[in-house]
């Protein structure tokens, strides 16, 4: 799904009624701009990638992994074609490889069915999905936010949320997981909306 103006309306009417702080970030920021992308098993290989290495070279190694599978998309069926030794031969490390085959194993078995996730709650759809090696319930919430639209997703120990909450409510420290949530509370049922503006927050001037 994406985020209809009507979505949005509503949302940034109860933020900015419930949470002064975040009216203000809201404010500073502007217009929410967020559009959730297509293909949820890409999306699910892009974050496995991502993990512990920064955006550019994640972003390279995806490209790699396309162009060695061209003209082909990637998909579950194109991905399985490929070896181990392949993946590390694109420069993947052997836990990356390890967790990509996992997937694609998963998804062409239908033992993750990934073609109705859409149909399930979010904690539905993480219990599925962390049954693949390297997917926890962080992966998976960036999926429900960034590839399914997902309303309401609150991810609290995201390093970029936690750093935004800590400096925005005046924390000595970064909130543990009980305290972030709790100053989350009063964003339900819009927390998506909200988690957006605390990472934008991060990029605005002191």
């Amino acid at each position: 799904m994406s985020f209809s103006p009507e979505h949005v309306s509503r949302a940034l009417r109860h933020l900015r009624r419930s949470d002064p702080v975040l009216k203000q970030v809201i404010d500073r920021v502007g217009p929410f701009q967020l559009e959730p992308r297509r293909g949820r098993f890409q999306s699910l290989v892009r974050s496995i990638l991502a993990q512990q290495i920064s955006t550019a070279v994640a972003r390279s190694m995806l490209r790699k992994l396309e162009a060695r599978l061209a003209p082909r998309k990637l998909t579950p069926e194109s991905l399985g074609g490929l070896s181990f030794d392949d993946l590390r031969g694109l420069g993947l490390s052997r836990q990356k490889s390890t967790y990509l085959q996992d997937l694609t194993d998963k998804v062409v078995s239908k033992t993750v069915k990934l073609h109705r996730v859409h149909r399930l709650t979010d904690e539905e759809i993480i219990e599925e999905l962390i049954q693949v090696k390297g997917i926890g319930r962080w992966t998976v919430q960036m999926f429900l936010i960034f590839c399914l639209g997902r309303p309401d997703v609150f991810a609290p120990d995201d390093f970029g949320l936690r750093s935004a909450i800590q400096k925005l409510y005046g924390l000595a420290e970064l909130p543990k997981r009980a305290e972030a949530e709790a100053i989350a509370a009063p964003w339900r049922p819009h927390a998506t909306v909200a988690s957006w503006y605390l990472w934008r927050s991060l990029e605005l001037p002191s």
